[in-house]
């Protein structure tokens, strides 16, 4: 299970976006927003001031556009260098803290949750899925990019558990809670960037509760 999980993400381009690429994807993104899945090619070259024939270009056809772009707001969780070297509970803790904190802002904007009302519309429907885009670039690619942490953590004698993926989604549970389901059903609640940091470190807290080597008696 913790193997299909992995290979399930997509790799993102190993070619750093453009600044003029990703002005056409934050295009993308409002449209979305604004539009939902109305998105075309062509409304895409309007609202951006570029041609289809670029679009084609950059991203092949709709579907590479809407991956390029779930991508691209998925990116904005900031990755942890997963080094042994230097590695302490104060920097993993560190680190934990701020991809939950990156994490839930991103989560709670307005974008993933016009994006994740879309994905779920189209669940179990004959349209493209774009549900499958936003799972393989969203969760999937959160536990790619979280779980080499979690793995080394667990070598440099920080974090206790047997499987990694499972490990991984108690973090994601505690981390998200029921805060994206109250946004994707309509909750006009609004996280502050201080009441976000503060459930960053409460979710770390309690990730290391359950899995710190030293509270597990390890170590």
């Amino acid at each position: 299970m913790e193997e299909r999980l992995v290979q399930s993400v997509t790799e993102a381009s190993d070619s750093p976006l453009t600044e003029r690429q990703r002005d056409v994807l934050d295009a993308a993104l409002g449209l979305l927003v604004e539009a939902g899945d109305t998105l075309t090619m062509t409304s895409v070259a309007r609202r951006a001031s570029c041609s289809k024939e670029t679009l084609y270009k950059w991203f092949g056809d709709r579907d590479g556009l809407l991956t390029a772009t779930v991508q691209w707001q998925a990116s904005k969780v900031r990755g942890i260098p997963a080094k042994r070297d230097g590695l302490d509970l104060i920097s993993l803790t560190s680190g934990l803290e701020r991809f939950a904190s990156d994490w839930l802002r991103v989560l709670s904007g307005k974008i993933s949750v016009a994006l994740n009302r879309i994905a779920v519309s189209h669940a179990g429907s004959d349209k493209r899925d774009l549900g499958a885009i936003v799972l393989e670039n969203g969760p999937f690619a959160m536990a790619r990019r979280l779980m080499p942490l979690l793995e080394v953590g667990r070598e440099a004698g920080l974090l206790a558990f047997d499987n990694t993926e499972e490990a991984f989604r108690t973090f994601f549970g505690l981390v998200v809670r029921d805060v994206q389901i109250r946004l994707l059903l309509g909750d006009r609640f609004e996280l502050t960037d201080v009441a976000i940091d503060g459930e960053a470190r409460r979710a770390t807290q309690q990730f290391f509760a359950l899995y710190g080597a030293y509270t597990n008696g390890a170590g």
